[in-house]
């Protein structure tokens, strides 16, 4: 890939920051957006601006082709089945919540299990455990080893009759560990249990099959596979989503409305209460389009390149820790210097113009399991280059030497 080409698509990263080139390594956070996906949202905000679905008009009739085209290109994306198992949502922690509300009125009772891993996000904890305190279920956690990689002689164990589901990260927002989820959802399909898929953070980086996985539910969010922000997408099996209960109330998700009994609209409106991001969704069709221009097996290889290079050229830093060694990992490197807290290093790395992630991460109990409270992150994209890896370990040689 042309890297320096591919970074005139993002306007942003000719920014400065404190009169300093802007490196950005937040993209486990969010990544920037390229032209075609800001020139999309401006062109549908000018041109193509008219709610959809309940409209007669041409705008209307416009926006709703536009926006079932963009169902249809997220269903090509993840080759599911069919669109109608695809739902948007405003993001993955909607999604989660979306199927840890409904499937769980729906399957879930008292004395029921769900397992979850140690290396989850918080948005895959939370609803889960709010989930147990309304059915008095139990929540099981998945431990790993000190490399940051699932222990699946113990995820097995854990597996019994009373799992109701489980919900694992694909790729780890700390460790940038790649799960075995292959593997795991057959090893909980031998048992008749079906299985949640975070994909939050593998999206953006590795070509994903849930017909391939088998995967039950899969998730994501369109900022960090470089679409617009507050819209995700949800995967669901089809034989799931028909028999789960409505996540909300509301307009579109109904079929008739009386004051007596209200039923339900078909897949997968049923799950899509209220006026959807129209704009955005057509923006995120875009942006799918702009990474499968590149291809999403150039960017997994360029990006494990520029990781391992990252990874090595931390290492050589005295003093510096990295936390994550799986043999499988993708473009995340997190990281302590010493006893300099990772506020401080993140603090003057801004200084020096480069912006990484600091703090918890949304994954307290992983902090807990490293023995750590917070750490530094660097997640990379394919537009990062070897120069700005070198100018990161720069600033942090800087960093050590002032304390």
């Amino acid at each position: 890939m042309d890297i320096n080409k591919i970074r005139e698509d993002f306007p942003i990263l000719s920014e400065q920051v404190y009169n300093r080139p802007l490196v950005y390594f937040d993209n486990a956070a969010t990544t920037q957006k390229p032209w075609p996906v800001i020139h999309c949202l401006e062109e549908g905000y000018r041109r193509h601006n008219a709610n959809v679905h309940r409209g007669i008009h041409f705008l209307s009739q416009t926006a709703t082709e536009a926006h079932e085209a963009a169902r249809a290109r997220v269903r090509d994306f993840l080759h599911a089945a069919s669109a109608e198992e695809i739902v948007f949502t405003r993001g993955t922690t909607e999604s989660v919540n979306l199927v840890a509300f409904s499937f769980g009125e729906t399957f879930c009772r008292e004395g029921d299990e769900i397992v979850v891993t140690v290396m989850e996000h918080h948005s895959n904890i939370v609803p889960w455990q709010m989930l147990c305190e309304r059915r008095k279920m139990h929540l099981k956690v998945v431990p790993m080893n000190d490399r940051g990689e699932l222990l699946l002689e113990e995820y097995e164990k854990l597996l019994t009759p009373r799992t109701r589901l489980v919900a694992v990260a694909h790729v780890s927002n700390v460790l940038g560990t790649v799960n075995p989820v292959g593997e795991m959802i057959a090893a909980a399909h031998r048992r008749g249990i079906p299985v949640f898929v975070d994909g939050a953070q593998a999206v953006p980086h590795l070509k994903v099959d849930v017909q391939a996985l088998d995967a039950d539910f899969y998730a994501f969010s369109a900022h960090k596979v470089y679409g617009p922000t507050g819209l995700g997408v949800l995967y669901g099996k089809k034989r799931w989503l028909e028999q789960m209960q409505p996540y909300q109330g509301g307009g579109e998700m109904i079929d008739q409305v009386r004051f007596e009994k209200t039923t339900y609209n078909a897949l997968p409106y049923k799950f899509e209460a209220g006026t959807p991001d129209f704009i955005g969704t057509t923006a995120l069709a875009a942006a799918l389009d702009f990474v499968e221009t590149l291809g999403m097996d150039c960017i997994a290889e360029y990006e494990s390149q520029l990781l391992h290079y990252t990874e090595e050229r931390l290492s050589a830093l005295p003093g510096l820790k990295i936390y994550g060694q799986a043999a499988h990992k993708s473009a995340v490197v997190s990281f302590r210097m010493g006893d300099i807290h990772p506020y401080d290093t993140g603090l003057l790395l801004d200084k020096l113009g480069v912006a990484v992630r600091t703090g918890h991460h949304c994954a307290q109990p992983l902090m807990e399991r490293l023995g750590i409270d917070s750490c530094v992150r660097a997640s990379l994209s394919f537009y990062n280059t070897r120069e700005e890896t070198d100018i990161l370990c720069a600033a942090l040689e800087r960093i050590r030497k002032m304390f």
